[in-house]
């Protein structure tokens, strides 16, 4: 199954976490913190807005790095995912 985000929507994938600090603790899942670096999984048409069409900017593959406690969390096929608003995405890592 695949994700079609629509708009100006975007599809990220967060790479995962460390689950041990620096010294050896492993750390639960609370004391984790989101991580702001994502690949982008799929790509909205982009929003028409009084007949003008915004271009995405991003694309499939891109790194990009995203507000932190920013979208909609969804899981499909034991795989978690992020949807967002293209508005949200601060960068793109080259």
């Amino acid at each position: 199954m695949k994700l079609n985000p629509l708009g100006d929507r975007v599809v990220l994938q967060y790479r995962k976490e460390e689950e041990k600090s620096v010294s050896g603790i492993y750390l639960p899942d609370s004391a984790k913190e989101k991580p702001q670096e994502a690949t982008v999984v799929a790509v909205g048409p982009g929003l028409e807005k009084d007949g003008k069409k915004t271009p995405m900017l991003v694309k499939e593959g891109d790194r990009v790095i995203a507000s932190k406690y920013s979208g909609t969390e969804v899981k499909l096929d034991d795989e978690e995912y992020t949807i967002i608003s293209q508005t949200e995405i601060l960068a793109i890592v080259e």
